[in-house]
């Protein structure tokens, strides 16, 4: 496991298990995430994609900071973008590699960043099919 997720789900206080067990992620979300997840995420991508995943606006972000926990949806918008993230680096075997992969137009997703469709689930889906066609070699 990559040291950049593994240190972002610790300061964001959710569960390493979260990304590959069902009941663990499961239990995550009813739980609620805190609003300290989206203080450490925002250390590795940009802003500006909780902004668009919470539906608020920039000087409003900083107020779901302190929220002892997220609405169960906004909890699973944050915690599928982490797994997602964590799936990219996982595949590239490199922070650095996944996040420039991430924020780059792709012709396998329309022409959009893959960033940019995090913020729907068929979004997420549809980045999560590309890469894994990326993984078996299906598209360079």
């Amino acid at each position: 496991m990559n040291t950049a997720i593994q240190s972002l789900f610790k300061e964001a206080n959710i569960p390493l298990s979260a990304i590959d067990d069902r009941r663990s992620y499961i239990n995550t979300v009813r739980n609620g995430i805190s609003g300290t997840a989206i203080k450490a995420g925002s250390k590795l991508i940009d802003r500006g994609l909780f902004i668009k995943l919470l539906d608020t606006s920039s000087a409003n972000l900083s107020r779901f900071y302190d929220k002892k926990n997220l609405s169960r949806s906004s909890s699973e918008e944050v915690l599928d973008t982490f797994c997602m993230i964590a799936e990219a680096i996982r595949i590239w075997d490199d922070e650095a590699t996944a996040l420039l992969w991430l924020n780059t137009p792709i012709a396998a997703l329309a022409g959009d960043k893959p960033i940019d469709l995090f913020d729907t689930f068929n979004g997420r889906q549809w980045v999560l099919e590309v890469m894994t066609n990326i993984e078996y070699g299906e598209f360079n």
